[in-house]
């Protein structure tokens, strides 16, 4: 390798660089950004700063000659082309830094002697014979999305496409960097500015190498991003799939139209799972939970030996924080490591089946698998998307209604355990109807786990959703050896062998007695149902109780809260002091936390109305936050002219009553003592 200290001046003396596109996109955040702005500015005028290393790749001839809006300043004035192979992440920052500095002054203004027209043509883009067309200096290739982004809202160039232009995660992050610039420059003086960019351009020192041709770049380019922001397995799955496009012995057309259907479904991938700017997708959910439904003959072989995905439920066991850093599951040890290798294509070129050290046979790889599978990616990930956004889909009302309540239900809004199976369900069925059964069956089954989310039967039972046999259920509809009609029959089984097993039935009695009805963590999505219920009988429209308001834990505070005790936690006044005296400190605790107790909130309101007496509770003349302005739940309390263990008692049973008959629980059946042992109010009864 050939190394040299250039500063960014240098760098872009007769060069032009592009970002190769098996490299990913622009993936520095506010942090990176922050830290970056911060060394510029505290660095003296007359002291360097070692940036890091940016390596580099001559591009061939034969490939530069093809660049149709770059060849001219190739070949008249003798620019060189580099692919950037590592360091683009601070090589892109420093050039939306020079855009975003130009904006800012006067078009004319000089900055250490140079105009702005010149620091464009040396950094930004030039124009043959002042032209219109144009040659950038720094860019990516021209198939990825990020090279319309960068040219028309970052260079604020015509965009000469009459495509919609793709927004992927790292679009969105061009897009911040120059704004999070923008900002800062907008404080800054003219001088202030100078310095800035003088420092930029003069003081920034890269560690340049040249990658000689005896390298392979994509080992080089795995090796080398090891040590800056860790690439995801899905960048690194699309550097390997585009190294070994070239390495198959097949016919150049062959070898291209797989490296452009790779280039497309990451396109895809990245669109979709980024579409949604305040909520984007995890890249390793949906690359995992593909390879499990995808690679059945693995997955299905491998689960009582080594885990090749982490159960879902074991993913979010722990927190978001803890999972990030977790170290990534097994799969991708399969599929950089076995599946997506050299040696597996030098294994289908002499036909053998060599053992591993394990005793395992190695696995074989043509061309056309490959294209098979970067397909399957592609196909799945915009269902994927629709269901984790239904609200941004084209599915029906109806279909959004149910698998929105499966978001709600799971307790999270980034991903649900019945997503991979929905996906491959979706991809079979598409009569409305028999998609509806699916969902509603998936919920009824999930609300039963959140009543009792650690009872035996949820695990050992062949078809319970939410463990990993879902995706079981997923790998043998997507390779047709179970049709939709038997995967809605199974689960109706599986529903109804749970909601009449006795023992079943007692465990729940018992953990509501362990614990309470406020600690259920299904105690929201079941007032937020119970609030649809009440919406639907007053027959109007509106609605009273925001989901995302309800559930968010902002308004979980120690003096907010949207779950109130109209029994107040602390009830020291005399008007419930002298209602609730009959009963010990234990029982008064239990109708405390009782079903009967607990009201679903339209606004969360702080302490000191809770501890209001009941009457003040329902009406409020002067603040109009009374029970009568609340939820539908809220009004319904209205109803009543008290509020004492008799009432918490009747209206823990009447909503007994509606959580029978909307999960078909078999409650009503049972005797009057039987749904009181529920409620763990028998002394009340008494």
């Amino acid at each position: 390798m050939e190394q040299q200290l250039y500063s960014l001046s240098k760098l872009f003396t007769e060069r032009l660089y592009r970002i190769p596109d098996y490299q990913r996109g622009y993936a520095w955040t506010e942090k990176h950004l922050k830290d970056f702005w911060d060394d510029l500015v505290q660095l003296e005028e007359d002291k360097k700063h070692y940036l890091g290393v940016l390596t580099l790749e001559p591009v061939p001839k034969v490939i530069s000659e093809t660049w149709r809006d770059d060849y001219w300043i190739i070949s008249s004035k003798g620019y060189s082309p580099f692919y950037v192979i590592d360091g683009q992440q601070r090589l892109t920052t420093a050039i939306i830094l020079i855009q975003t500095i130009i904006e800012s002054v006067a078009e004319g203004t000089s900055l250490n002697y140079d105009t702005t027209d010149v620091i464009r043509k040396r950094f930004i883009c030039d124009s043959k014979d002042g032209g219109i067309s144009r040659s950038y200096m720094f860019g990516y290739e021209i198939d990825n999305p990020s090279y319309n982004c960068l040219k028309t809202n970052i260079f604020m160039q015509a965009s000469g496409s009459s495509e919609t232009p793709q927004e992927t995660i790292y679009t969105h992050n061009l897009e911040f960097a120059k704004s999070f610039f923008k900002k800062k420059l907008e404080a800054l003086s003219l001088d202030k500015k100078e310095s800035i960019y003088r420092k930029l351009n003069k003081n920034l020192l890269f560690n340049t190498y040249n990658i000689s041709t005896d390298i392979d770049v994509f080992v080089a380019f795995e090796t080398m991003n090891n040590r800056g922001k860790l690439l995801s397995y899905l960048e690194l799955l699309k550097n390997r799939l585009i190294y070994l496009s070239t390495k198959f012995e097949e016919e150049d057309c062959e070898k291209d139209k797989l490296r452009t259907s790779i280039n497309e479904a990451w396109k895809s991938m990245y669109y979709y799972l980024g579409k949604n700017k305040e909520k984007p997708l995890d890249d390793d959910l949906f690359l995992s939970s593909h390879f499990t439904i995808y690679f059945d003959n693995i997955t299905a072989s491998k689960r009582s030996r080594e885990s090749f995905i982490l159960d879902i439920d074991d993913i979010y066991s722990i927190n978001n924080f803890v999972y990030r850093r977790h170290p990534r599951v097994d799969y991708s040890s399969y599929l950089l490591e076995r599946k997506f290798t050299v040696k597996s294509i030098m294994s289908a070129k002499t036909n053998t089946d060599i053992p591993t050290e394990n005793g395992e046979e190695k696995e074989t790889l043509q061309l056309k698998e490959v294209y098979a599978y970067v397909t399957s990616l592609q196909s799945c990930v915009e269902l994927w998307y629709k269901i984790l956004n239904p609200s941004d889909s084209d599915f029906s009302v109806e279909e959004r209604f149910w698998i929105n309540k499966l978001i709600r239900l799971s307790r999270r809004d980034s991903f649900f355990p019945a997503v991979p199976l929905i996906m491959v369900f979706f991809q079979k069925e598409n009569k409305q109807e028999e998609r509806i059964k699916l969902l509603k069956v998936i919920e009824k089954i999930s609300f039963l786990n959140l009543l009792a989310p650690d009872y035996p039967l949820f695990y050992y039972h062949k078809n319970y959703v939410g463990s990993s046999n879902m995706f079981e259920m997923a790998r043998k509809l997507n390779k047709g050896s179970l049709s939709p009609e038997k995967i809605i029959k199974d689960l109706e089984e599986t529903r109804h062998r749970i909601t009449n097993d006795e023992d079943f039935l007692n465990y729940v009695i018992q953990r509501f007695k362990s614990s309470n009805f406020y600690k259920w963590h299904g105690i929201k999505y079941f007032f937020y149902e119970y609030e649809i219920f009440l919406q639907k009988k007053s027959r109007t429209e509106r609605q009273k109780l925001s989901w995302s308001e309800f559930a968010s834990s902002e308004f979980a505070s120690h003096d907010h809260e949207t779950i109130e005790h109209i029994y107040p936690q602390n009830a020291r006044k005399y008007c419930w002091t002298s209602r609730f005296s009959s009963y010990s400190a234990s029982q008064r605790n239990i109708l405390k936390h009782s079903l009967g107790n607990l009201l679903p909130l339209s606004k969360p309101k702080n302490s000191s109305f809770s501890n209001k007496c009941f009457t003040e509770k329902i009406s409020d003349d002067d603040t109009t936050v009374g029970y009568r302005y609340g939820s539908y739940s809220e009004n319904e309390i209205t109803q009543y002219s008290d509020w004492t263990a008799k009432e918490i008692l009747e209206r823990g049973l009447k909503l007994l009553d509606f959580m029978t008959e909307r999960w078909a629980i078999p409650l009503v059946s049972k005797d009057q003592d039987y749904r009181i042992d529920i409620l763990n109010l028998d002394f009340v009864e008494k």
